[in-house]
């Protein structure tokens, strides 16, 4: 098993896509001395949202959990674009908002498709702080938004 990020993703089948263009006025991740701070992804493909729904009711658990996934890997690359993927020291803290149907109560299940898949990228640095959040809406009708905290270095 590889220690570099990029390799470690090719190892388990990803590579990084292009950084998702910001919907508003704002920028995909910014940059303060050690820590990047990461603005909420949704899982797109080719700029286009995967699904969309509610988590318990128009998306399963599962496919919710993959697309958390792919939330932390469109995380990673807005790190890389201020960055450098090669630069993570640590992941500090992922949080994770699931688009509820009523009564849906497994939001931190649904999240631990980008925390799995984060400490899968970076080992041990890849644990982190984390917040799972159910809220009734998402941008663009997005059933996951996750956003990320990671320490880099020079």
């Amino acid at each position: 098993m590889s220690t570099n990020p990029r390799e470690r993703l090719v190892e388990l089948g990803y590579e990084l896509p292009q950084v998702n263009p910001p919907g508003g006025a704002y920028v995909p991740a910014v940059r303060v001395g050690n820590l990047v701070f990461v603005s909420g992804q949704v899982p797109m493909v080719d700029g286009k949202l995967v699904t969309t729904g509610k988590v318990g009711a128009d998306v399963t658990v599962q496919e919710a959990r993959e697309l958390a996934q792919r939330c932390a890997l469109s995380a990673l690359a807005a790190v890389h674009y201020v960055a450098g993927l090669e630069k993570i020291t640590r992941v500090v803290k992922v949080g994770g908002f699931v688009a509820s149907a009523k009564g849906f109560e497994d939001q931190p299940g649904v999240i631990d498709g980008a925390s799995e898949f984060l400490v899968a990228v970076f080992g041990d640095a890849g644990r982190h702080a984390r917040t799972s959040v159910g809220v009734a809406e998402l941008p663009l009708g997005s059933p996951v938004e996750v956003e990320l905290i990671v320490e880099v270095t020079d």
